[in-house]
């Protein structure tokens, strides 16, 4: 924990959270009759409204983008490196705004909030939500804030591909769409390994067919072994031999099945964490939204034609050693937008993390985003 906020850190901060009586028809076909979305802001909205940036997270993200909810915090926002004062999303400059998605299960009505007609929580009776959904939800938080038109939306991964469906849902509505380590739709591959994820948790004895909350426990064998699967995907080769390499704990082999190798451990780890934070039904619900996204879908497959509304500009950026969201599957995107006639800036940043390396302050990724957002500054100036 810090004894003293770091002077580029937006410091203190406290959640948000906006109740909607509206119904939200979902692309499912069920609708939900009222929702809350809990979210965070960073900086001061100016006067004519025209310096809001939405971040917009990724599968395991919340809105607790920057900052410390306490001084006791042992860590701050999960974006910390790119918000805040002087940061690529300055707040000196720009009003920040990141919200956790509906479904999610740090605040916003999900499977672990109560479902009105049950009296219950939802558990796994939570309808499944898509990106389409999520827009529509986050464009009734901007009618909220005050908000006509985002001078950017950014979002890497999972997060791209929300940015991607503002500049189709409400090209008038958003001046830069930034997209980071992702993809147009998923992989076979990459829908095979949010299977065997999913599959991990279904199967788990604790998991009561989603509804663990009324047996007072949680699947967390199964959401152990999904996020440890996960994360794996989420790094590179390289920087698991750099990390870890062979390493044994104890410096010799034991012949059995207990942790022996670093690497063993630091993915028990980072899966025991994981358990301790999130819900095993938004787990399952984030991966079917990666899985079902297709926005080519309703144009006869033709990527281009889903992007020709509009004047959104765009950065897209990728990353040379991620293979879940390879620099090939950002170059898609591109293609798309080049045929689309718009305005696309490409970087491909040499990194060895991975998928993660999208939330790390690599220097060339900060001089990208930060040259791109300089100019963005300047519109609002």
């Amino acid at each position: 924990m810090p004894e003293t906020l770091p002077e580029n850190s937006v410091g203190l901060v406290t959640a948000q959270k906006q109740h909607f009586e509206e119904p939200l028809a979902l692309t499912c076909g069920r609708t939900l009759e009222n929702y809350d979305l809990v979210y965070e802001t960073y900086g001061e909205l100016n006067a004519d409204q025209s310096n809001a940036i939405l971040i917009c997270h990724a599968l395991s993200g919340d809105h607790h983008a920057a900052g410390y909810h306490s001084m006791d915090d042992r860590k701050p926002g999960w974006w910390e490196s790119c918000i805040g004062p002087g940061k690529p999303f300055d707040t000196n400059h720009f009003f920040v705004v990141a919200l956790n998605n509906l479904g999610g299960c740090s605040g916003s009505t999900g499977p672990n909030t109560l479902n009105p007609a049950s009296g219950q929580l939802w558990g796994s009776d939570f309808p499944i939500v898509t990106v389409e959904d999520w827009i529509q939800s986050q464009a009734r938080l901007a009618d909220s804030l005050g908000i006509q038109q985002w001078a950017a939306v950014v979002g890497g991964s999972l997060g791209g591909m929300q940015v991607m469906q503002w500049s189709i849902d409400f090209p008038e509505r958003i001046r830069h769409a930034l997209v980071i380590a992702s993809a147009p739709k998923l992989s076979a591959q990459n829908i095979a390994f949010n299977e065997v994820a999913r599959q991990a948790i279904l199967s788990d004895p604790e998991f009561f067919d989603g509804h663990f909350y009324q047996h007072d426990t949680v699947p967390h064998r199964g959401l152990k072994l999904a996020r440890m699967l996960g994360h794996i995907t989420y790094l590179s080769d390289e920087a698991m031999r750099g990390k870890f390499g062979r390493e044994l704990r104890e410096g010799k082999i034991n012949f059995g099945f207990d942790v022996e190798f670093q690497i063993e451990s630091y993915l028990r780890y980072q899966g025991q964490s994981f358990v301790n934070r999130f819900d095993a039904n938004t787990y399952l619900l984030m991966t079917k939204t990666l899985d079902y996204y297709d926005p080519a879908a309703k144009f006869d497959n033709e990527l281009a034609r889903a992007f020709t509304h509009g004047d959104t500009e765009f950065l897209v950026c990728s990353f040379t050693s991620d293979w879940r969201f390879a620099p090939e599957r950002s170059q898609e995107i591109v293609h798309a937008l080049l045929d689309a006639r718009r305005k696309v800036t490409y970087a491909e940043i040499e990194a060895n993390q991975g998928h993660d390396a999208f939330l790390m302050p690599i220097p060339q990724y900060m001089n990208v985003l930060n040259a791109y957002m300089a100019r963005v500054k300047k519109e609002i100036s």
